[in-house]
């Protein structure tokens, strides 16, 4: 790593009123380890009872200032390869995740043996890791993104797994220097996070940043090895599915010049929806504020059908 934040970093908001931990310049190739924490969980399992917390749920490590960043620009943050600690944790918080009610009202907690052998979930199931950052945006205009929900058009807490390394993130840019910020790993998730929580893990998340000039996105957008996937934020849902899939759209015919009814016809052949991370897309109710209001939602598509020339893809 050519620069290193510590987890004494963390921060509990995306926010450009924050000091940068770090200035760099972009399309350097240097590479940034982002160290998260695991302490929220550590206490969590030790006094099973959230009025005993002495730190906050979700920080995010940073924010690191990007030089020459505006707004109506894009940061591309590759993920080059995320390194996991001797532990995860799995936990259910009462009113939380799909399972909320058959889970209870008694806080479970579980400390999962990270080793070489892989993520040991139960004494019978161990399982390679597939680590991933849930938790990865910039500052918004005007003042502060939440770490735990909603997902925002900044990003936030996402929980995609498709934000693993080789993975690059395209987030929006709202102010000047875009105040990047990481946190939030996992040692391994399913895709919808049924339990809200999944496996966390402390962790150092290395990636390097470029900058796009004049990319405008309204939502965050993630590039694979394989498939460009647009993530759609709406309540409801459907309203969701719906932006997603008109990003998709505009990336083939604004981007790449397509057809109209050419990208219409692909995306409806090979163009898979899904729900996202369990975070919703709005302002959770004050008074419920682990439940999800709207929807995040992905739309894959295929990089083949850039490229095809009459094969099939």
């Amino acid at each position: 790593m050519d620069h290193f934040l510590d987890k004494t970093h963390g921060r509990f908001g995306f926010a450009a009123t924050e000091s940068p931990a770090l200035k760099i310049a972009p399309g350097t190739g240097e590479t940034i380890g982002f160290e998260t924490s695991d302490e929220v969980y550590a206490q969590l399992h030790e006094f099973r009872d959230m009025d005993k917390l002495t730190v906050g749920i979700n920080p995010v490590t940073g924010p690191v200032y990007v030089e020459g960043a505006m707004p109506g620009d894009a940061l591309a943050v590759t993920i080059h390869e995320i390194r996991l600690k001797d532990r995860g944790w799995s936990v259910s918080l009462p009113g939380s995740g799909a399972l909320q009610h058959v889970m209870g009202e008694e806080m479970f907690t579980r400390r999962i043996p990270i080793d070489d052998d892989g993520v040991h979930v139960t004494e019978r199931h161990t399982f390679a890791p597939r680590p991933m950052i849930g938790c990865i945006g910039t500052a918004p205009a005007e003042g502060s993104n939440s770490t735990i929900m909603p997902s925002t058009p900044q990003g936030g807490n996402m929980d995609l797994v498709q934000c693993r390394p080789g993975s690059t993130v395209y987030l929006p840019v709202m102010v000047e220097g875009a105040y990047l910020s990481i946190g939030d790993i996992h040692a391994i998730m399913a895709e919808g996070e049924s339990s809200f929580v999944a496996i966390e893990a402390e962790g150092i998340a290395v990636v390097s940043v470029d900058l796009v000039k004049d990319m405008t996105l309204r939502a965050p957008r993630v590039e694979t090895e394989d498939e460009w996937i647009f993530v759609g934020l709406g309540d409801p849902v459907q309203e969701s599915i719906t932006r997603g899939y008109e990003d998709m759209f505009s990336f083939l015919v604004s981007d790449h010049g397509w057809d109209q009814g050419d990208a219409y016809a692909v995306m409806s052949a090979v163009a898979d929806s899904q729900l996202g991370g369990p975070t919703g897309s709005a302002e959770p109710d004050p008074l419920h504020p682990f439940t999800a209001v709207g929807a995040v939602t992905i739309h894959r598509l295929p990089k083949a059908v850039l490229t095809q020339t009459g094969s099939p893809a």
